[in-house]
């Protein structure tokens, strides 16, 4: 097991998604973020059953960064209460997860993955 998780929440819009990942990314809570959708998601919320069409949002940081990235994420998501969920990455790549770590702890910029 490493020290890196991949985050997942949804939006309902590609525009919403992409403004979360760009904050969680320059406030380097996450290393990097991708945007997958549309998606459908089927789901039981406020006592309806229904279906709908969301925007998929994977992160990659520390889980030293991830209550940062949590409460960043809970308050500028656009819903009140979103899926917001961490699952670890079991190993990757040596070099790609010492990118995790160096991006969501440096205080400067560094070149490269």
């Amino acid at each position: 097991m490493t020290d890196c998780v991949q985050v997942s929440t949804a939006t309902e819009t590609r525009e919403a998604a992409e403004r979360l990942a760009l904050g969680a990314v320059d406030a380097r809570l996450a290393a990097g973020a991708q945007i997958v959708g549309p998606v459908i998601s089927v789901f039981r919320h406020l006592g309806q059953f229904g279906t709908g069409e969301e925007w998929q949002l994977l992160l990659r940081t520390t889980t030293d960064r991830y209550p940062a990235l949590e409460a960043h994420l809970l308050e500028h998501h656009p819903w009140n209460n979103p899926e917001i969920v961490a699952l670890p990455i079991a190993a990757g790549s040596a070099g790609y997860l010492d990118w995790i770590r160096r991006t969501t702890t440096a205080d400067e910029h560094e070149g490269g993955n």
